[in-house]
């Protein structure tokens, strides 16, 4: 047998494999009763939301947090997607912002957002009746440093994906399949998690932010992300773009843009794009003199 014909076998293999997770998915959505999705727009979720409308029709809601760490690009997608696919959705408000443990912005502020959400998503759920909250978390996901999932533990929030044994790349093979426009969606984090650990998290520094990001949308960026160093703004742009990124005028435009953000420095990031690069200063000295240790889920 040539490679040709043992590759073609081994994707068989791999996609049989894939729906049998997929099988387990359904099941395991469809013994959770009436059911909360936490809901933000991105692949996992959406595809989490669009098997769970499936599996429980009206008895499922996904639920989605608004908030100053919300884009408001992904917010208006977001909706958009679920009203595509007919899923039943309610915006909520949470309050992240008013917790100091959460503003002071260490290494467990996504534990606080989550547990923000969690504890908001708890009180919806008793006042309508609801009897489980399931969220997007997937196999690939044990992997990294994500203090919200120690949150969801808290609250015994469901993990459907996990619980399945669905890794990113099934997730999106799936929801590929299914035909959803967002298989191929660039994962993207909360606003939040682009400003340096140490340094506060404030409206101004996310409202920065979140413009700077627009605007290299605007040029025709598909990944970026804009991190932020105090009067730094440090750049990072998916690697296959960097060449164009490294033009002379783009770099001036790049400049023009971020000092009327109020930056003062400008950076390209020649490492480029990679979701979670702030981690990298975990238990490192940082502004403030915040030391900062991982935490134990």
């Amino acid at each position: 047998m040539d490679l040709a014909a043992n590759k073609a076998i081994e994707t068989t293999e791999a996609t049989e494999a894939t729906q049998l997770k997929a099988a387990r998915l359904g099941e395991i959505l469809s013994g959770l009763g009436r059911t909360l999705i936490a809901y933000s727009g991105g692949v996992d979720s959406a595809y989490l939301a669009y098997v769970a409308y499936k599996a429980l029709g009206t008895n499922m809601l996904a639920v989605i947090a608004d908030s100053p760490s919300l884009a408001r690009t992904h917010l208006q997608d977001a909706i958009a997607f679920a009203q595509e696919q007919k899923i039943p959705l309610q915006v909520i408000q949470t309050l992240e912002m008013e917790r100091a443990e959460y503003v002071r912005n260490d290494a467990g502020r996504c534990f606080h957002c989550k547990d923000e959400l969690f504890q908001v998503m708890q009180r919806f759920a008793e006042e309508r009746d609801f009897r489980s909250i399931a969220y997007g978390v997937n196999v690939d996901d044990q992997g990294d440093f994500r203090p919200g999932q120690a949150a969801a533990g808290k609250h015994n929030v469901a993990a459907p994906l996990l619980e399945a044994g669905l890794t990113k790349s099934d997730v999106r093979e799936l929801a590929r399949l299914a035909g959803l426009r967002v298989w191929d969606k660039p994962a993207s984090a909360c606003l939040s998690s682009r400003i340096e650990y140490g340094r506060p998290v404030t409206s101004e520094a996310l409202s920065a932010v979140e413009r700077g990001e627009d605007a290299l949308h605007a040029l025709g960026f598909k990944q970026v992300r804009v991190r932020h160093h105090g009067e730094i703004a440090r750049i990072e742009i998916a690697r296959e773009e960097l060449e164009r990124a490294l033009a002379l005028e783009m770099l001036a435009e790049f400049t023009r843009i971020f000092k009327a953000l109020g930056f003062t420095y400008v950076a390209l990031d020649t490492e480029g794009f990679r979701s979670g690069s702030m981690n990298a200063l975990l238990g490192t000295d940082l502004p403030g003199n915040a030391r900062l240790v991982k935490l134990r889920s």
